[in-house]
Formats: structure tokens, C-alpha cells, sequence
């Protein structure tokens, strides 16, 4: 699987859980590890993914935040998050399918190939779909070839990207576990 690929399947995860949403649940406070908000909700971390698919059409060509940032203070929401956020998410598809990738992506924690900027933007999307349907009871798991693309692409670097505080500790999976918890496991993010 490219990265390219990864990135199409942890973003179609991530939007078939933001999908099933309540917006009942919008205010609910989330687990603080998940945003840099005093207090995030549920809709702030909402916020933030639809700020990060507004980007993708232009962090894949190369544009950086220190180039200007269009999205700062816009209302990427509106007043029907959920449909907001699956607009954002179609124009970051349809840029991801498109190929057209500048050879450094420009993160505003670095500049890093396209393969592993597009690694990151998956790894992101993956462990956040889990991590929200967990959290709020959704019925979702994992497809076999995004967790098959995870365990190509991201676990190798989980230890590695752990130091610099991407991922919480490892977990010891139970001996049961699927192929979903043992990825879980190792990148920090199961929960039973």
C-alpha cells in the first residue's frame, strides 16, 4: 500500500465515524491528550479536523501556515458540522487522488518527505477514528488493509515517534487480541 492509499483509507475511517456522530454529544468534554484546549469538546476536536482536511489540498503541494494561514479564524463548521466537515473531507479525496505532491510537505512541526507527511496525516486519522468511536460507543472498526497499511507504514516508527511524544506507551495486548487491538496495543490507543 502507498502512502497515498493509507492516507485515503484513514481518512474515509475517520469520516465514517464522524458520520455517526450525535450532535447531542457536540458539548461533551473528550479526553484532554487529544487537543491543546483547556477544556476540549467533542466539536472542538470536530474543529480541528475539519481545519486539518481544509489544509491537505495545500500542505500535499507544498504550501505552509507560515505562508499564510486562509483558515485561522473561518468557520469551517458552520451551522451542520457534520456535512461541513464531509465537504472538506470529498476536496481533500479528491486532492490525495489526484497524485499531484510537491516532494516536502511543510508541517508547522517540520518539513518531511511526502510519503511520511502523508503517513502522518493517515497515522492521525487512524488512531483519531478509533479513538473517538471508543470514546463515544460508535460501532466501527478498523478495515483489514487500513490496519494492514498502519502496520506497514507507522508501526515500524511507533518507538521511534513515541519519543517525541506522538504516542502514548506501549500496551501489552491480551492474549486474544485481533489484529486492530495488537496495532492498538502498539501504537498506545487500545482500549478494552
Amino acid at each position: 500500500m502507498t502512502p497515498a492509499e493509507l492516507f485515503l483509507h484513514a481518512d474515509a475511517a475517520l469520516r465514517e465515524v464522524i458520520d455517526q456522530l450525535d450532535p447531542a454529544d457536540f458539548s461533551s468534554p473528550v479526553p484532554q491528550e487529544w487537543s491543546q484546549l483547556e477544556s476540549p469538546t467533542l466539536l472542538g476536536i470536530l474543529g480541528r479536523h475539519a481545519y486539518d482536511e481544509a489544509w491537505v489540498p495545500d500542505v500535499i503541494i507544498g504550501r505552509a501556515a507560515a505562508d499564510g494561514d486562509p483558515f485561522g479564524d473561518a468557520d469551517l463548521l458552520g451551522d451542520d458540522p457534520i456535512a461541513s466537515y464531509d465537504a472538506l473531507n470529498d476536496d481533500a479525496t479528491a486532492a490525495v487522488r489526484t497524485g499531484d505532491f510537491a516532494e516536502t510537505f511543510r508541517f508547522t512541526y517540520g518539513d518531511y518527505p511526502a510519503g511520511e507527511g502523508l503517513t502522518h496525516l493517515a497515522m492521525y486519522r487512524a488512531s483519531q477514528a478509533y479513538s473517538i468511536a471508543k470514546e463515544f460507543g460508535i460501532p466501527f472498526h478498523l478495515s483489514p488493509e487500513l490496519i494492514a497499511g498502519m502496520n506497514e507504514h507507522v508501526t515500524p516508527h511507533a518507538d521511534e515517534w513515541r519519543q517525541f511524544g506522538v504516542f502514548p506507551p506501549a500496551i501489552d495486548p491480551p492474549a486474544d487480541a485481533d489484529d486492530e487491538t495488537r496495532l492498538m496495543c502498539a501504537l498506545g490507543f487500545w482500549k478494552p
